[in-house]
């Protein structure tokens, strides 16, 4: 039987695994950092009506430019991030990872490298083979924090076309300082000079605020998002950019044609006009995590400071036993491959108290 190892794949994919957690039907899951309240039934009707619109002009080809879209996510940017932005610096994908993927076939590719700080968004390394672009991992310190100095003599040693900086990081949930991206810039410019990524997909859970006022006065500066997390849209699949208006030049360079359906630009522009009511379920979201925060140390857990939806939590001797025996418990956490650590979304209240009953009796029963 034909498997894939005896296709001619290229060689950088063999044996490696697609992405993925696992979706198993269990009580309570909270391991892919969905936002676990439904849309609100005035936006569901409002999304019904976009849809109804657009669905009139199927036959046709949607906006290739996503003009009324881009314009709102840009007014969506300068409202909450504090720093002007208009059309021409917003660009806007199927998700950030398509973001991504455009940024990495636009300025990586075969013959260039990327450098990430891992633990971190494992799609970053992912997309980067998929695109033929090198992949150099960047260190961190013991406390999952970016080893400054170790990471600005890597971006001189390798000279990497392509640097991601993701904060709130994902999977430790641990915030990036704007010293140190900007120090990373600078480093990135002195050995290039490079494209900095910064992933911001997790930033509207934050306890500070957006790095979009750095892009002042930095054309290789790009700031990433998704509508997955804070707008409640995993299942939009929704993502876009914010950079200088060469970048958004650069990328249409390798889009396809009419990438954005007219459905997936209804249904966004919708959730755009309801942006306060879906901030509110955020609000609620910082709240239940600051909780699952505390209530996790007064266990015992050691806890990662958390600025996104999730929380880091540890140490065991054996991560994937005690993701196991929680499991047993009726609640799927993540194992990030971390070692020593499991990483769980907060839920709705009621979702993460049956996870600190199940973490409690763990604790328990491994005495860890």
């Amino acid at each position: 039987m034909t498997g894939i190892d005896d296709l001619p794949i290229r060689d950088e994919l063999r044996g490696k695994s697609p992405y993925g957690a696992p979706q198993l039907d269990v009580p309570v899951r909270l391991n892919t950092n969905e936002n676990p309240y439904p849309l609100p039934e005035p936006l569901v009707e409002r999304i019904a009506e976009r849809v109804r619109e657009a669905a009139r002009d199927l036959n046709r080809y949607p906006d290739r430019d996503a003009v009324q879209l881009r314009t709102g996510l840009a007014e969506y940017l300068t409202k909450s991030g504090g720093y002007p932005l208009g059309i021409e610096n917003v660009w806007a994908a199927n998700g950030s990872n398509e973001v991504i993927q455009q940024l990495l076939q636009t300025f990586g590719g075969p013959g260039r490298t990327a450098i990430g700080f891992e633990p971190s968004y494992s799609m970053h390394a992912l997309i980067a083979r998929g695109t033929g672009t090198g992949w150099i991992s960047g260190p961190r310190n013991e406390d999952f924090t970016i080893d400054l100095a170790a990471a600005e003599r890597a971006i001189a040693e390798h000279k990497p076309d392509v640097v991601f900086v993701t904060t709130p990081n994902n999977p430790t949930g641990n915030a990036v300082p704007a010293e140190t991206v900007l120090a990373l810039y600078e480093a990135a410019q002195a050995a290039k000079p490079s494209m900095v990524i910064v992933d911001e997909a997790y930033i509207e859970f934050s306890h500070g605020a957006s790095l979009l006022p750095l892009l002042e006065g930095r054309p290789h500066l790009v700031i990433s998002r998704t509508m997955s997390k804070a707008f409640g849209a995993a299942g939009l699949r929704l993502g876009y950019l914010a950079a200088h208006p060469a970048v958004v030049d650069a990328v249409q360079l390798v889009r396809l044609p009419y990438h954005l359906s007219a459905v997936t630009q209804a249904t966004a522009l919708a959730a755009l006009e309801h942006t306060d009511t879906l901030l509110g379920y955020v609000e609620q979201l910082k709240a239940e995590r600051d909780r699952l925060v505390a209530e996790l140390r007064a266990i015992g857990y050691e806890v990662t400071e958390s600025d996104a939806n999730f929380v880091q939590f540890g140490r065991f001797a054996d991560a994937h036993t005690a993701w196991r025996k929680i499991l047993d418990r009726g609640v799927l956490v993540r194992d990030n491959g971390v070692p020593g650590w499991l990483r769980v979304s907060a839920g709705t209240p009621q979702e993460n108290d049956a996870f600190l009953d199940a973490v409690r009796e763990v604790k328990k029963e491994l005495g860890s």
